[in-house]
């Protein structure tokens, strides 16, 4: 009895630690024995033991290897049986390199299930994977859910990348939503549709229609995709809603071992230029999978210019397309056309990489030229772009990158531009390019020949150019050479592009010769150097200074904003003898004293033009002439120029003070005001006023001379001396003596007169003496005009009266009208004496010579009488 007891116990005993046992070392013996059904060479592995709870499994950590890779790692996963079978997994990540490690099924006895078998063999169940990944592609990564039943499965997907909604029932196969974000700040591309599976689910579906609306890369509004095959044959085509002709149109047909496009169109509109063009493509073997398909095909592209129409072909394979490792041959030949431009291509390249690191390399005689013309008048020749090893990826672009340009203007004259330089994974403000670059050329408006050379890199967001050196051997217009100028870097050019921080820097020194002008005069060698600083090259200051030798330096500062260019210059106060080199030797003119200063602010932008304003000022300036001598001269020249105008005077008139200009004539005390616009015009009027010159011992003065000119200018002339004239004339054949006055009305612009209706006059008693030696003269020659001459050897005239008209050919009249009373031999006369005189005053100012023209007219016509009268008696006048 006691040995049953004992008995009935252990058999208690072992029901109760066996399956305890069996718990506790399930990680031990549950791979062991799925091994059993596992495909050979593969295990599982539980790195740590799974846990019961009181209504689920929980297995922390599980690892599917076959061989040494490790295809599937599942964590936190949890089964249990609320009403059907479910099943949450934290995470599955899936290692696709070891699915080609799998062992073959060679299982050939066996048909194939039909989709009918396998969805009956489904349990009732829900599958929950928060987060799947699927290496090498783990940007797709997302959370997958699965709802089963034999008669209906529903399946639904979400990542950053991709979204799906799905839904399986029977053969019919309903996608309510795909997104795919295949480009960054770019909507996602969606599609839904039906489709009908085939019985066995190991080929394409048997019937289907797709609809898609999408919006394509730099496409202004939406696509319409519709998709509809039956029966292996279909057509996909791609719709814009703004026009009527598709923009991909591809007839197709699929068969057990290949998929065909043929005579496919294509349409693209919204580039600079149309393009358009045919496709055809074959894929071999494509059942097998994209590892095993064979790629062909050709894609032609059509342009059309103003040079005509253009093809060029795009050569597909064959070869392969791979998730890890593609090997697909391209080649682009052909021409396009864009305006007056044409691009020629052989391009031969290679596509390798897996999808997410593709990589095209350009293979031996790769080269894109292109001739024709940019700009109305720049002609291209050629510009020749060697690719061969240049490569791009992902990362960017790498290899050497060269380009050759030749170009002509028919004005402006050639060039000649080499670039070259080599890339390393470089993309815009990222990677790094180093390049050199040289060239040169003809400038034909200045007669002058020019060349560049220099260095630069790209090092992700910094842009430096750290060598430039251009120039002209010579720049010759019209009177100007400059000789050799050459621009150069004092430090280097640094663009950071940076968002945070930008900044724009630099040093660049300008170098010229001597500059020279006609006559002889010269501008000694100049050097303007100036430095940037900002954030980019639109937006930066500048300062700098300008000299030439002992002239300047001038001070330049200012700002550009990518629109519009401001500034300020300022010229410090310096001798006005600095500026001798630019006095023409031939005029043996002398700058002896003073000082000059200027100040100038200016703007100029591409609709406005350029602008400027300031003042200039000469201080107590002189000049020496073998002819003259001008002292104490003062000029202030406040301005401002804007659309092609000079606005002369601003707040204040241009003002012009002159000591004295001692010449055969000392002119003192001159003074002129000038305000207004030039040119001028009704509106703006250009007006000289308060002019003065003390001269002679009187003074000339003019009150205001407007342009255009409606009236005249009066010239006045107050109590001039007319002995001091005759001394500065000197002639030897006459003198006079006392003051005269007058009114000289001054046209401009008129289309016949200078002068009109002027006068001259005495307002006080005048003497006029002819020379001895030429009264004789007379006297002798003709015994008539002696006799009137000798009435004239000494005469005060007590009244004069004289018209002066000059017109625009330069013919002065003179009508002189003299009275006065001549005395002769103790014995005086009264006089009338009527004189005229013509004179071409652009010829050589012969009126002036009064004596000579005087003796000739009295030769002539003079006719007195011969009454006269003692001294002290009453005198006959004489007519």
């Amino acid at each position: 009895m006691k040995g049953k007891y004992k008995a009935a116990i252990a058999l208690v005993l072992l029901l109760i630690l066996l399956p305890l046992t069996l718990l506790m070392t399930l990680a031990q013996w549950v791979p062991t024995v799925a091994g059993i059904w596992l495909p050979v060479g593969t295990r599982i592995a539980l790195e740590e033991r799974p846990r019961f709870t009181r209504h689920s499994l929980n297995i922390p950590d599980l690892r599917y290897w076959v061989d040494d890779c490790q295809l599937a790692w599942l964590q936190n996963a949890e089964l249990s049986r609320p009403s059907r079978w479910q099943l949450h997994v934290g995470a599955l990540t899936i290692n696709s390199a070891c699915l080609n490690k799998l062992p073959a099924n060679n299982a050939t006895s066996t048909a194939p299930r039909t989709l009918s078998e396998w969805q009956s063999m489904l349990p009732y169940t829900w599958l929950t994977v928060d987060q799947l990944t699927v290496s090498p592609w783990q940007s797709w990564s997302g959370k997958l859910s699965l709802a089963l039943t034999p008669e209906i499965q529903y399946l639904s997907y979400n990542g950053e990348r991709v979204q799906l909604e799905a839904r399986l029932h029977g053969q019919a196969l309903s996608v309510n939503r795909l997104a795919l974000h295949l480009f960054n700040n770019q909507p996602p591309f969606t599609l839904g549709g039906e489709f009908t599976l085939p019985a066995v689910p190991n080929g394409w579906p048997v019937n289907g229609h797709m609809q898609s609306t999408l919006t394509l890369p730099q496409q202004p509004g939406l696509v319409d995709v519709d998709m509809a095959w039956r029966d292996n044959q279909g057509q996909t085509i791609v719709m814009s809603r703004d026009s009527s002709d598709p923009l991909l149109d591809l007839p197709w047909r699929v068969s057990s071992e290949q998929l065909a496009i043929s005579d496919g169109r294509w349409n693209w509109p919204y580039a600079d230029f149309p393009l358009s063009g045919r496709v055809g493509l074959k894929v071999d073997n494509w059942q097998q999978g994209l590892e095993k398909a064979q790629i062909s095909g050709r894609l032609n592209v059509l342009t059309q210019g103003e040079a005509g129409k253009g093809n060029a072909v795009l050569t597909i394979g064959p070869g392969r397309l791979s998730m890890t490792d593609s090997a697909m041959p391209l080649q682009l030949t052909g021409e396009a056309k864009q305006g007056d431009l044409v691009f020629y291509a052989v391009l031969p390249a290679q596509l390798s990489g897996s999808f997410d690191e593709p990589k095209l390399a350009f293979m031996p005689g790769a080269l894109l030229r292109s001739r024709g013309r940019v700009i109305d008048s720049l002609n291209v020749d050629e510009v020749r772009w060697p690719l061969a090893g240049v490569k791009l990826t992902r990362q960017g672009v790498g290899g050497r990158l060269q380009a050759i340009l030749r170009a002509h203007d028919n004005v402006m004259g050639d060039l000649h531009l080499h670039l070259d330089g080599r890339a390393q994974n470089f993309l815009p403000d990222n990677g790094e390019w180093r390049w050199r670059y040289w060239g040169d050329g003809h400038f034909t408006p200045m007669n002058a020949r020019w060349d560049v050379a220099g260095r630069g890199q790209w090092q992700d967001n910094t842009i430096t150019l750290t060598d430039l050196s251009t120039g002209f051997d010579q720049l010759q217009y019209g009177a100007m050479q400059i000789s050799a100028p050459r621009l150069v870097l004092d430090a280097p050019v640094k663009w950071v592009r940076d968002e945070e921080k930008p900044q724009f820097s630099g040093a660049l020194a300008l170098d010229a010769g001597q500059t020279t002008f006609n006559g002889g005069s010269h501008l000694p060698t100049s050097q303007l150097k100036f430095s940037v600083d900002g954030t980019n090259p639109t937006h930066f200051q500048f300062k700098g200074t300008l000299r030439a030798d002992a002239i300047g330096p001038v001070q330049v500062n200012g700002r550009w904003d990518g629109e519009r260019l401001r500034g300020q210059a300022w010229w410090p106060r310096q001798s006005l003898s600095v500026f001798q080199p630019l006095i023409p030797p031939d005029w043996k003119m002398k700058l002896l004293n003073g000082s000059l200063y200027a100040q100038v602010a200016f703007s100029a932008a591409a609709r406005q033009g350029f602008e400027a304003g300031g003042h200039g000022v000469l201080k107590s300036g002189s000049v020496w002439t073998p002819d003259n001598e001008i002292k104490g001269v003062d000029f202030v020249l406040p301005f401002r120029y804007s659309n092609a105008a000079w606005q002369l005077g601003t707040r204040r008139p241009v003002s012009l003070r002159i000591g004295e200009i001692v010449n055969q004539v000392t002119a003192k005390n001159i003074t002129a005001d000038l305000q207004g616009s030039w040119p001028w015009s009704e509106e703006n009027p250009l007006i000289l006023s308060d002019v003065n010159v003390d001269v002679l011992g009187g003074k000339v003065t003019m009150q205001q001379l407007r342009m255009p000119q409606h009236d005249p200018a009066l010239v006045r002339i107050n109590h001039i001396s007319s002995s001091e004239l005759i001394s500065a004339v000197n002639p030897k054949q006459f003198a006079l003596s006392g003051p005269f006055d007058g009114a000289l009305p001054l046209w401009l612009d008129n289309p016949q007169w200078i002068i009109k209706d002027g006068w001259l006059h005495n307002p006080g008693p005048m003497t006029l003496r002819i020379d001895k030696d030429t009264a004789d003269a007379v006297v002798n020659d003709n015994i008539t005009a002696g006799t009137a001459i000798n009435w004239l050897r000494y005469m005060e005239i007590s009244r004069s009266w004289t018209k002066i008209d000059l017109d625009n050919l330069g013919v002065l009249k003179m009508r002189a009208s003299i009275r006065g009373t001549s005395y002769v031999e103790g014995k005086s006369s009264t006089v009338n004496l009527n004189y005229t005189h013509e004179e071409n005053v652009f010829t050589l100012w012969r009126s002036l010579r009064f004596g000579d023209n005087l003796q000739s007219w009295l030769e002539q016509h003079a006719a007195l009488p011969q009454a006269r009268c003692a001294k002290g008696e009453k005198c006959e006048e004489i007519q």
